[in-house]
């Protein structure tokens, strides 16, 4: 079986954001991320609480929170890519943990901070279904080039 053919940041606002979450991060897939905003400017995923995804006491993993937050900095980089680039990575991550999850919905807002040649810089706001801040995630993308 093949991959799916990832899509161009062009082609972002013509497509179901929830799908091209899924086929360019299959763990957003198997952790059952959704997708509301798709754009260079914001990036907005959703993570339902799971009791599988839970640490002692019911608490949502820190893992879990840092993996969504770190999907949303890779798309809202990679939707920010400069002409001429092939892909992005996260080089560096940065994770404040500033309240628990213990049931309904985290969301992940990632901003652009800085579009670079080489690296892009992401600041995710991760809040519970209240609104309430909790966890604050910056982190740098490495702009990865065609190799010749």
């Amino acid at each position: 079986m093949s991959d799916p053919p990832t899509p161009s940041p062009a082609d972002a606002p013509t497509q179901d954001p929830t799908a091209i979450v899924h086929a360019t991060m299959p763990l957003c897939a198997t952790l059952g991320v959704t997708a509301s905003r798709f754009e260079a400017d914001e990036v907005v995923l959703q993570l339902d609480w799971k009791p599988e995804l839970c640490t002692t006491g019911g608490l949502l993993h820190g893992g879990v929170v840092m993996a969504l937050a770190d999907s949303a900095g890779a798309a809202c980089a990679y939707l920010n890519l400069p002409e001429g680039a092939a892909g992005t990575a996260t080089i560096t991550s940065s994770t404040s943990f500033l309240g628990a999850v213990k049931g309904g919905a985290v969301t992940a807002t990632s901003t652009l901070l800085h579009r670079g040649g080489s690296t892009i810089a992401v600041e995710t706001a991760v809040t519970d279904d209240a609104g309430r801040l909790v966890g604050k995630v910056m982190q740098t993308q490495a702009v990865l080039r065609p190799r010749s």
